[in-house]
């Protein structure tokens, strides 16, 4: 059975009806996994406990493409950069480079002539420190996101001190290349992170102790950054179900119940923030899948490195603000439709984009 078809046999088929968007100000929030979760451990039988939030809260309530066909390089910076600009974008994965062609963030502000604060990046560190903005000379410098990694931001702060109690969220990626380059690029220093936030870096490193992943982190600083600046566009990368790839499929099991419960909190905190409710269309989608059990050469759970069916064809569930409920889409799109779609719903156009915009969601 191909991925995606699990989740068109298995999921409900309900009564929908498309909600009428109020004329206020739409904001749009994505959430992506770098990571994919395969079928077989989340929307088939065997699987479907490992998601309760995804399968009983979220979807009943989203309009749910089960066939996202990601056609380019299977890295997850890459891979991002590519939902991000609606271009299947050639860099080397592990390379500290911007991508090539202009992302949401930059048509968005641009087009809307936003300020800064209007848009966010929250990301793992593991280059993606430079996700927030294009070097397209057409958009030039000054229009990307404003990018925090908040792995890479603890790290600074513990540097001399007793790092023990934060091993667990401070490890940078799991896939070990044979190089790693400098970061360097429009990240948040220090002191910037405690004004944005309005967070001292003491409060924050006690924060951190409490949590139990990298993730957990990350959402935690969305929350704050939506509670106080409340953008228009927020991008949020979690990255914990990647630890596949130490070849423990419990911890695999771990990242995705725990991006699950992740998923469900990002959506409460729009429900029950007035700068939201009402007003935000969510998009939760991996950035791609992982290598399917029987395809030669792969290593089923552990690796996404065959290009199979598998490892490229994964889910998206959009939620919000003009959204139909309770409905399934069945036919194969693509994962770079994702940067149109954003722009016809914040009234920007992707003009470079290669994807086309989903009319379930518009």
């Amino acid at each position: 059975m191909a991925v995606g078809s699990y989740a068109a046999r298995y999921l409900p088929k309900l009564p929908s009806g498309r909600n009428t968007p109020p004329k206020s100000k739409r904001k749009v929030v994505v959430v992506t996994f770098g990571g994919g979760a395969r079928d077989e451990e989340t929307f088939a039988p065997g699987g479907q406990e490992n998601i309760p939030e995804l399968l009983h809260t979220l979807i009943p309530q989203a309009t749910f493409f089960t066939r996202v066909m990601n056609r380019g390089i299977l890295g997850h910076y890459v891979a991002t950069a590519s939902l991000a600009t609606g271009v299947y974008e050639r860099f080397n994965n592990f390379a500290a480079v911007c991508p090539q062609n202009p992302t949401v963030f930059e048509y968005f502000r641009k087009d809307r002539r936003r300020p800064a604060s209007d848009a966010w990046v929250v990301a793992p560190s593991n280059g993606f420190n430079r996700i927030g903005e294009s070097d397209n000379s057409s958009y030039g410098s000054g229009f990307g996101a404003g990018v925090v990694l908040p792995k890479l931001l603890l790290a600074q702060f513990l540097a001399g001190k007793d790092q023990s109690f934060y091993q667990h969220l401070l490890r940078d990626n799991y896939e070990a290349p044979f190089y790693t380059p400098a970061l360097a690029g429009n990240d948040l220093d220090l002191n910037e992170l405690g004004e944005t936030l309005q967070l001292s870096l003491r409060d924050f490193s006690q924060h951190g102790v409490q949590l139990t992943s990298p993730d957990e982190l990350s959402v935690f600083v969305a929350l704050r950054i939506m509670q106080h600046y409340a953008p228009s566009m927020l991008w949020i990368t979690l990255h914990d179900i990647d630890v596949a790839h130490a070849g423990a499929f419990s911890l695999y099991i771990d990242g995705i119940r725990r991006s699950d419960r992740l998923c469900r909190q990002i959506w409460d905190e729009i429900q029950s923030n007035p700068e939201y409710a009402g007003k935000t269309t969510l998009f939760i989608a991996p950035d791609f899948g992982r290598d399917g059990d029987d395809t030669v050469g792969g290593n089923g759970f552990q690796h996404h490195r065959t290009g199979d069916i598998a490892s490229r064809t994964t889910w998206m569930m959009v939620l919000g603000l003009g959204v139909r409920e309770n409905v399934v889409v069945d036919r194969l799109v693509q994962s770079i439709d994702l940067a149109p779609t954003l722009g016809a719903i914040c009234g920007f156009t992707a003009q470079m984009s290669h994807g086309a915009p989903l009319p379930e969601v518009t």
